[in-house]
C-alpha cells in the first residue's frame, strides 16, 4: 500500500513544477504591439533575452544611395523651381497682399478703367515730345498731355480711394487696416498696366464689386 502512493508522489509534484513554472514565464519574451512601444518612454532598453522590436517600414525612404544631381540638372532644376515661385506669386501675391481689405481694394480697381495705365506710356511720349529739337507746338502738346494725365490719376485716384473707404467700412467696420496705407496701395495698383498686376486679376472690367 505504501509502494503505491509513493508512486503517484513524484508525478503530483512534477506537475506542480511545470504549473508554476508556466505561471511565472519571463514577461520579456512575450511580444509588444507598436502602441506599448510608442507608450514607453526615450532610452528604454528591453529586458535580457527580449528581441528588440522592429518599427514598421510604411513612411520610411527606401534604401539605397539617391544619384548626385549633375550641373545641368542642378540648374534645371533651380530653373523650375524658380518658375513655380514666379506663378504662385502671380496668383497669390506675397505678405502685402494678404487679407480681405486688401482683396477688395484689387477688386475696385481691377474692375475699372484707370487712367493711372496710360500714365507711364503718356510719360515717355512727353519725354520725346519736350525735346529742345522737336517743333514748338509738338513740345506745347506734350507738355499739356503731361498736365492733362496728372490731373486724371489725381481725380482718378480720388475716386477709387472713395469708393474703397466707403466698402471698407460697410463690409470690415471692425478693421485694423490703415486706410492711407491701403488706398495707396490701391493707387499704385492703379497705375500698373493690367497684364502686369500682381496678384493677378480676379475680377473683370465691369464687375460689381
Amino acid at each position: 500500500m505504501h509502494r503505491a502512493r509513493d508512486v503517484g508522489y513524484p508525478c503530483r509534484v512534477l506537475s506542480l513544477f511545470r504549473r508554476k513554472s508556466a505561471d511565472l514565464a519571463d514577461p520579456a519574451t512575450e511580444p509588444v504591439t507598436p502602441a506599448e512601444e510608442d507608450a514607453r518612454p526615450r532610452g528604454y532598453t528591453p529586458g535580457k533575452g527580449r528581441q528588440t522590436p522592429k518599427r514598421p517600414a510604411t513612411g520610411r525612404r527606401p534604401a539605397g544611395a539617391t544619384k548626385p544631381l549633375t550641373k545641368e540638372e542642378a540648374k534645371a532644376l533651380r530653373r523650375e523651381r524658380r518658375a513655380e515661385a514666379a506663378a504662385e506669386f502671380r496668383r497669390e501675391g506675397g505678405p502685402r497682399d494678404r487679407g480681405p481689405e486688401r482683396v477688395l481694394a484689387r477688386n475696385v480697381v481691377d474692375s475699372r478703367r484707370t487712367v493711372g495705365t496710360w500714365f507711364f506710356g503718356g510719360a515717355l511720349v512727353v519725354l520725346i515730345g519736350s525735346n529742345q529739337m522737336m517743333p514748338e507746338a509738338i513740345r506745347l502738346a506734350s507738355n499739356l498731355l503731361w498736365g492733362a494725365l496728372a490731373v486724371g490719376v489725381v481725380i482718378d485716384s480720388v475716386l477709387i480711394s472713395r469708393k474703397i473707404k466707403k466698402l471698407v467700412m460697410a463690409r470690415f467696420p471692425q478693421t485694423t487696416q490703415r486706410m492711407g496705407s491701403l488706398y495707396l496701395y490701391a493707387i499704385m495698383r492703379a497705375i500698373t498696366f493690367r497684364k502686369l498686376r500682381t496678384p493677378e486679376p480676379r475680377v473683370a472690367i465691369g464687375d460689381q464689386v
